[in-house]
């Protein structure tokens, strides 16, 4: 029986470490469709998983990586066939069943999405769960209704995977996008990718927080939590638009009722993991269309599967600007 590599997630003695494996397609979690995997991407989910940081694996062994593209190989459902063009995100790939970074990938046909026909599969890692989230928030606000003429939006994080997408969409978009972030040395790759203005976040008074401080933004996208997200809430406009996308601060949030009871704010979970699929198909649809970053791949470092393991520290020490794509497939 022929074997592929995988890079396989162990929990052994109460040590959790990852290493290259070969494996079967028998070994791998149940689903109906087999994937050929092209090119996966790093997240700071998988940097956490790798050796036990985040605890976020819930099964051992698994094959770690939370995103994957490439070709249906088989499957056991007419809903794809050998040769569809896919992606997965999402759910519970990487997390409790065997995830992309592995040379095949076998999923449940729920999981799996047709990728566009304009996007390619390095295209779609380029994006990841990272650009699926940053466009997801942008929906959630828009429908909430933020639009260019209410004001500026805030995006914290924003050398990261989400923080990076979201300022390329927003700009592009027509909004006044304000970065926010820990990096001095970042100030014009962020104006580059669409940044109107810095802000640095060591330049928050965050000891002194006001249940209500100046009405600044008509909007946020959060990836930090605790009390910079209970600052950005206390600065938003009537009507103003917060999602909460991430943790990499705290999970922890103190803030008060008074930004919704007396500016009507609105505080937006952002689940990309469980994201129904109509509305998921919909949103790779427009980041393959119209809300494509003007130059996706600029920013973004492509590493090869052998190279993985060394990149996950540098997610864990937040020295990591943009997307790292994975190309799975050999050469």
């Amino acid at each position: 029986m022929s074997t592929f590599r995988a890079y396989r997630t162990f929990e052994e003695n109460r040590i959790v470490s990852s290493r290259f494996v070969d494996m079967t397609i028998a070994e791998l979690d149940p689903g109906e469709v087999v994937i050929r995997a092209e090119y996966s991407t790093i997240n700071y989910k998988d940097a956490l998983s790798y050796n036990g940081t985040g605890k976020i694996m819930r099964k051992f062994p698994t094959n770690a990586g939370i995103d994957v593209a490439g070709v249906v190989e088989s499957s056991t459902d007419a809903r794809f066939k050998a040769g569809d063009e896919v992606l997965v995100t999402g759910h519970e790939l990487g997390v409790s069943h065997d995830g992309g970074f592995a040379e095949r990938v076998r999923v449940p046909v729920e999981w799996v999405v047709q990728r566009p026909k304009s996007m390619s599969a390095k295209d779609a890692m380029a994006l990841g769960t990272a650009g699926f989230t940053a466009a997801l928030a942008i929906e959630l606000m828009e429908h909430n209704g933020l639009a260019p003429k209410n004001g500026p939006v805030a995006v914290t994080g924003a050398t990261g995977g989400v923080g990076s997408v979201a300022i390329e969409i927003l700009a592009k978009r027509g909004y006044d996008v304000v970065a926010i972030t820990g990096k001095e040395g970042e100030a014009d790759y962020l104006k580059r990718i669409g940044a109107k203005e810095i802000l640095l976040r060591s330049s928050l008074d965050l000891e002194k927080l006001k249940p209500l401080d100046r009405a600044t933004y008509a909007g946020a996208i959060d990836n930090l939590g605790g009390d910079v997200l209970a600052w950005l809430l206390s600065v938003q406009k009537i009507g103003g638009t917060v999602a909460s996308v991430g943790l990499a601060a705290t999970h922890k949030l103190s803030t008060s009722v008074m930004p919704f009871i007396l500016r009507g704010a609105h505080l937006l979970g952002v689940d990309s993991v469980n994201c129904p699929m109509p509305q998921r198909q919909r949103i790779w649809e427009k980041l393959a269309g119209e809300w494509k970053p003007e130059h996706l791949h600029r920013d973004v470092r492509t590493v090869a599967f052998d190279e993985l393991p060394a990149q996950f520290d540098a997610y864990l020490k937040s020295q990591v600007r943009g997307r790292t794509v994975v190309r799975i497939a050999k050469a």
